[in-house]
């Protein structure tokens, strides 16, 4: 029975694209090289590249998203939001892997592992400057590539996508404070009562903001789980290394606990007192 079915299947691709050559699996699969011998090292690696692949995915979805906002066709962008924070729902669980990881386990190849972190990860920053976290210390440890260095100092100097959001805002009507709508893009966002009154306006009036008020929850959807990330990451880190420093020299636990009281939109998070 298997044999008749698969029967009609075309098996020779020796002149058609496969399903491997689509993927350029060899490529990916054959990327997994431990610097040690210890088995968990291929689990460590799998989780961290897997992590990338989905963070380029973030990153494809919410460029495309904040074009649309700045075009003020805001509904395209929500099938591209929405998609955003099932992807986060995926880097979330890859904690729940990576914490399988033991303090002795992990000891076993730290060492190999050189000055690395995950702190180091371009893309990571990347989307926290889609998001309007901007620190420009944080390009120091880009310079010796410059590529990655005039990438990341391009999204540093944008408009955030929040920043685009408030544009939108303004270009609905509403009064928004100049020094929202032209400022220093490098620099982070900070509350303004104006923003707020906006929002509040939105959540006021659903039925007539609908697509602005749409806009707004996606948005606060993609800052909770990028805060639960955050503290699965902390959780994770504390569990396997507990208080020592990073690999890469970073404080470790300390700064994932810090940044765990950052707000990315704090109007959107404000006005939910109010109504």
């Amino acid at each position: 029975m298997s044999q008749k079915r698969d029967e009609g299947l075309h098996t020779n691709f020796s002149k058609d694209m496969s399903y491997g050559d689509y993927l350029k699996l060899d490529s990916i699969l054959d990327s997994q090289e431990r610097l040690s011998n210890h088995h968990d090292e291929m689990m460590f690696i799998v989780i961290h590249q897997t992590s990338e692949l989905w963070m380029k995915l973030i990153l494809h979805e919410m460029v495309e998203a904040k074009k649309c906002i700045e075009k003020n066709d805001l509904e395209p962008a929500f099938k591209m939001l929405a998609r955003v924070s099932r992807i986060q729902e995926q880097l979330i669980q890859s904690w729940d892997v990576l914490s399988t990881l033991t303090p002795s386990e992990y000891m076993e190849f730290r060492d190999q592992l050189g000055k690395s972190s995950g702190f180091q990860s371009h893309q990571n920053r990347m989307i926290e400057f889609l998001l309007g976290s901007k620190r420009e210390e944080v390009l120091s440890v880009y310079k010796h590539e410059k590529e990655k260095y005039e990438l990341l100092t391009n999204y540093l100097t944008s408009p955030s996508i929040y920043d685009t959001a408030i544009k939108a805002l303004s270009m609905r009507g509403f009064s928004i404070d100049a020094e929202c709508l032209q400022r220093d893009w490098s620099k982070e966002y900070q509350y303004n009562e104006s923003v707020e009154k906006a929002w509040l306006a939105v959540y006021t009036d659903v039925k007539k903001h609908w697509d602005l008020y749409e806009l707004a929850e996606k948005l606060v959807d993609i800052e909770t789980r990028h805060q639960k990330w955050r503290y699965n990451h902390m959780l994770t880190v504390e569990r396997i290394i507990g208080n020592k420093r990073g690999t890469g020299g970073s404080s470790g636990v300390e700064y994932l606990k810090r940044v765990l009281d950052h707000r990315f939109f704090p109007e959107l998070w404000s006005i939910r007192t109010q109504l």
